[in-house]
């Protein structure tokens, strides 16, 4: 489908794995230019087929989000390499999954100032060039901020935070012609997801099926369902939709 976004301008935070590198594919597909960021970003084989295929730029722009410095830098490549910035997807960050009192205080601040900090200033280290090309955003957030699990407080404490600050900025937004909206991942296939499937402490498809079972689900997401909404929300034909938060899960999080 043709979105209306040849030729914009995007930077998309952990750009290199997973949900963001699928966004970075899919935006390039449509057309669009892209800063990926990580913190070791390069241009792999598939990314520089993904950029020879499309004949679009990929700019790899190695940063720590976590810090001022790494901000600063992601946002003056945007500026280098493109001389604007229509579309900024925040997704960057994750959060360690244990038992609450177990958690260290390192922990708790490590993965607040990536994710939730990381946000924070990578909106508005970003808003006067969204604001000059009356650009849109969007977090990459998390249905736990609805539905916390015991082991994974540090997560649904940070994605709940992030919802509320979407809100708010969407606020501004309104005001400033920057659309801000959130789409919130349910149960996707990430090496993060591995990783959980991995700790149930039995054989891989075991574990899939138990999971799928215990979560009334029939499959997991991929990053392509993520990457597919994004496009559409930064797209033209999403125009009239700000503040809104979107739960791509397959029906887990009902009623919200």
């Amino acid at each position: 489908m043709e979105l209306g976004l040849q030729n914009k301008a995007a930077l998309v935070t952990g750009g290199s794995r997973g949900i963001g590198r699928a966004v970075v594919e899919t935006l390039a597909d449509e057309g669009c230019d892209v800063v990926v960021v990580s913190r070791n970003a390069t241009l792999d084989d598939s990314l520089a087929a993904t950029a020879k295929r499309t004949g679009r730029r990929l700019v790899p722009c190695a940063a720590d989000l976590s810090t001022l410095e790494g901000v600063d830098a992601a946002i003056r490549c945007a500026e280098r390499e493109f001389g604007r910035l229509d579309i900024l997807v925040n997704n960057a960050g994750s959060a360690p999954r244990g038992e609450f009192l177990k958690l260290t205080e390192e922990e708790w601040q490590s993965a607040f100032a990536l994710k939730f900090f990381g946000y924070v200033r990578m909106t508005r280290a970003a808003w006067p060039l969204l604001k000059a090309s009356r650009g849109s955003l969007v977090n990459i957030v998390g249905v736990s901020a609805y539905t916390p699990d015991a082991d994974y407080t540090i997560a649904a404490s940070s994605n709940a935070g992030l919802l509320a600050f979407t809100k708010s900025v969407a606020a501004l937004g309104q005001q400033d012609g920057v659309r801000v909206n959130a789409v919130n991942p349910g149960q996707i296939e990430t090496d993060r997801l591995a990783g959980v499937l991995k700790n149930m402490g039995m054989p891989e498809e075991q574990a899939r099926t138990e999971l799928l079972k215990r979560l009334g689900m029939t499959r997991f997401g991929t990053p392509q369902d993520i990457a597919r909404m994004v496009a559409f929300v930064v797209s033209p034909y999403a125009d009239y939709v700000q503040g809104t938060m979107f739960n791509i899960d397959g029906g887990r999080t009902r009623g919200w």
